[in-house]
């Protein structure tokens, strides 16, 4: 992987995607309930994946509606179970029974709106919690940077407190590991790379870095308060004589809120041409959060990160080259 991600640095071909379908390749499809693939992007992504061989899909929603959305993009669902469910919130109920009945071990969002979606995931009687806060994590595929980069958390909580951002550390770090990173390094972002007790964030990122020094989190390497650009450029953290394994190096960018990480990421797709998918962590099966935004290729790809992820819940292993 080495030799491919320097050629990805030289080329700016974005191939991280590329390699984790590769790697998904030999594990079995994983049973996935694709909540209200109602229009053409959702479905056909969610079919695409299934050709792919990334999962096998349970389509739950209004039978007559996700049949019209096939014949729009001309594709057949013979084979393809359907699962009836009379309106959005009774399809999202309908897909986290699926789970706890075994019939289902991921999760994709089609076209219902994300509050609707996650209520049944969340709730504190039947839903999929697993101990942790939910948080997401965007999987960026970058050119000319040499490995991929998680981005966490941009699409759930607002404004999370201490112990929220323990959890999106955490889930990071899992999500991290299960791709193939052995031990991630974590840069927590803030506006500065010093601890300044008028900038919050900054105040949270060294207890966070202290909580990973004291093994309270786990599985990777952990420091901050970094900004941006001492967070992931080398020659930047040298200027700022910054001495961390993490600095200038970081694989997991864990930003103070909501609108920071919705500002990174869309930055990083519409101005750095980057490419890409995301998982919510910390429910006891994968999810795929899709936007209404996303195309067939973010989806799928969303598929090999929900089947690596999957594979290594199984088996506390990742899956090589």
């Amino acid at each position: 992987m080495a030799d491919t991600a320097a050629a990805a640095r030289t080329s700016g071909e974005r191939i991280h995607f590329q390699i984790f379908e590769g790697r998904a390749a030999p594990v079995d499809p994983v049973p996935t309930a694709v909540v209200c693939p109602y229009d053409d992007v959702s479905l056909s992504g969610a079919l695409q994946a299934a050709d792919k061989e990334l999962i096998v899909p349970l389509l739950v929603g209004h039978r007559e509606t996700i049949e019209f959305a096939a014949g729009k993009i001309g594709r057949s669902l013979h084979g393809i179970e359907i699962v009836e469910a009379s309106d959005d919130a009774e399809a999202a109920g309908a897909a986290v029974s699926l789970v706890h009945e075994h019939r289902a071990r991921c999760l994709m969002k089609g076209h219902l709106h994300t509050d609707t979606f996650l209520h049944p995931i969340v709730s504190r009687s039947g839903g999929l919690r697993a101990g942790r806060r939910l948080s997401h994590v965007f999987v960026m595929d970058l050119p000319y940077h040499p490995a991929p980069l998680l981005i966490t958390d941009a699409a759930i909580n607002i404004a999370p407190d201490l112990a929220t951002k323990a959890d999106i550390v955490k889930n990071g770090i899992d999500l991290a590991v299960s791709l193939g990173i052995e031990r991630p390094k974590v840069a927590i972002l803030s506006a500065v790379e010093t601890v300044n007790e008028a900038i919050p964030s900054s105040v949270d990122a060294a207890i966070l870095a202290k909580m990973s020094d004291r093994g309270q989190i786990k599985g990777g390497i952990v420091d901050g308060p970094f900004a941006m650009d001492n967070a992931i450029d080398a020659q930047a953290a040298k200027t700022k004589d910054l001495h961390s394994p993490v600095a200038g190096q970081a694989e997991v960018l864990v930003v103070p809120s909501i609108e920071a990480g919705n500002i990174l990421f869309k930055g990083l797709t519409f101005l750095g041409g980057a490419e890409s998918a995301g998982l919510v962590m910390g429910a006891s099966v994968p999810i795929m959060l899709t936007s209404r935004a996303d195309d067939d290729r973010a989806r799928v790809a969303s598929a090999s990160l929900a089947l690596l992820y999957d594979h290594w819940c199984k088996t506390h292993g990742p899956l090589g080259d």
